[in-house]
């Protein structure tokens, strides 16, 4: 079943720790703040028909990363690639994102998450991709309907998927709380409210 915490379960949050040179604790805090936003932008982008056709195309690319739970390997994850979904996906609000995840609790600051955002992208982005084809393949095209289509209620399903178990709806809620001055909050209010 799609839901949150199985995309959670996929991120390789030890090898993550290891590279980034921090304990899994802090590891773990951070990408949990991470994906929701993720998600959030990934989401807002696929509501425009035009921004859904371009995340279908990504969507191609990165099916293949994700085989199952915990097996994703983080020599295969192009952070170069990474990069470039991050500035897609947040645009000019890249640094305000970064600087608002940076300031919650835990999360090990902004250079932390500067870095982790390029290595959870591609595999969100593998991860949808594999939900959306039912495990392979390229992308159906009626997907790129109005909204996102599929895309926009499998991205819609993965947000509120695992608020029931304190998850998803919990963590931004924190992200949302603690960043300082709400910079985070007008961000993602910006992408999931002005773009509709």
């Amino acid at each position: 079943m799609t839901s949150f915490d199985d995309l959670l379960s996929q991120v390789p949050i030890a090898q993550i720790a290891d590279q980034l040179g921090v304990d899994q604790a802090t590891a773990t805090t951070a990408v949990q703040a991470a994906l929701p936003t993720l998600l959030g932008g990934l989401q807002a982008n696929a509501a425009q028909p035009q921004g859904a056709a371009s995340l279908l195309g990504a969507l191609d690319n990165h099916g293949g990363l994700v085989e199952g739970e915990g097996a994703v390997d983080l020599q295969q994850v192009d952070t170069d690639d990474g990069e470039k979904i991050v500035d897609n996906v947040f645009g000019d609000e890249k640094n305000t994102v970064i600087s608002a995840l940076g300031a919650g609790g835990g999360t090990g600051g902004n250079d932390l998450i500067g870095k982790l955002l390029p290595i959870l992208a591609p595999i969100v982005l593998a991860y949808v991709a594999k939900q959306l084809t039912g495990g392979g393949g390229a992308a159906a095209p009626q997907q790129t309907q109005a909204s996102g289509g599929g895309l926009g209620d499998l991205l819609g399903g993965l947000l509120g998927g695992s608020s029931n178990t304190g998850g998803l709806g919990g963590m931004i809620g924190d992200a949302l709380s603690k960043n300082a001055g709400g910079a985070l909050g007008s961000v993602l209010g910006g992408l999931l409210g002005g773009k509709r």
